[in-house]
């Protein structure tokens, strides 16, 4: 990862006030999408929202499963996570995309995408999110 956007990274985060943090209910990243299905950074991500997006999945009849990548790097919910905002990482790498050295390589271009996995992603993100999104509405007693 490059130092520049790791400083934004942590910029943003540090910057935010206790008002801000509190305000925010959670942070999905979306990081390395559509080289295989959707995985879940499951040993970096709230245990709430791990288990959100599984059911979402589930209805979805979409496979959600956990692929933890501490010797990859670190992920932009790192930051938030450590000022307590609950944070998933949804990602693509396996040990197969890992092995075919992809990520950050002249390999990492729109063609090592594999479309249908990276539209079933967006499926199950664009429901998960919006599920989110009401859960927060309930939760916080409001509606839009």
């Amino acid at each position: 990862m490059r130092s520049a956007a790791r400083s934004a990274r942590n910029f943003y985060a540090q910057q935010m006030t206790h008002e801000q943090i509190a305000a925010t209910a959670a942070m999905v990243n979306m990081d390395t999408l559509g080289l295989a299905p959707t995985e879940v950074w499951a040993s970096h991500s709230d245990k709430g929202l791990r288990g959100a997006i599984a059911n979402v999945g589930k209805q979805l009849n979409i496979p959600v499963t956990a692929v933890n990548v501490e010797q990859v790097g670190s992920t932009d919910s790192e930051q938030f996570a450590a000022r307590g905002v609950p944070s998933i990482t949804i990602h693509s790498l396996t040990q197969e995309t890992w092995n075919a050295h992809i990520l950050h390589t002249s390999k990492d271009k729109f063609s090592a995408m594999k479309l249908d996995n990276y539209y079933q992603t967006y499926r199950l993100l664009s429901a998960y999110v919006a599920f989110l999104d009401q859960v927060e509405l309930l939760e916080a007693g409001t509606s839009r």
